[in-house]
């Protein structure tokens, strides 16, 4: 059994736990109901990621760190926990 993930497009043909948003098909437009379940369901759940993300790139700590992946995790943890209480 897998533990459910969110993904973008890119993954649409992913097997297993992936949730990802509606694509449009050629030719077609998406339905009110299903660009609003891209906007506020699917986009909202995936904004916190992918700002930590983005400010986790912002650290120099990361560039040409020279080090114990253990030791990375924790500040990567650190720096999450610090960034969410701004």
């Amino acid at each position: 059994m897998g533990i459910p993930a969110l993904a973008d497009l890119a993954y649409l043909g992913a097997d297993g736990t992936f949730a990802t948003g509606r694509r449009r098909r050629p030719g077609q437009e998406l339905s009110p109901r299903q660009k609003s379940l891209n906007k506020a369901a699917h986009a909202r759940l995936c904004y916190p990621v992918e700002r930590g993300m983005a400010r986790l790139k912002t650290w120099r700590i990361f560039r040409k760190a020279r080090c114990s992946p253990t030791w990375l995790t924790t500040a990567a943890k650190a720096i999450l926990t610090l960034e969410s209480y701004r």
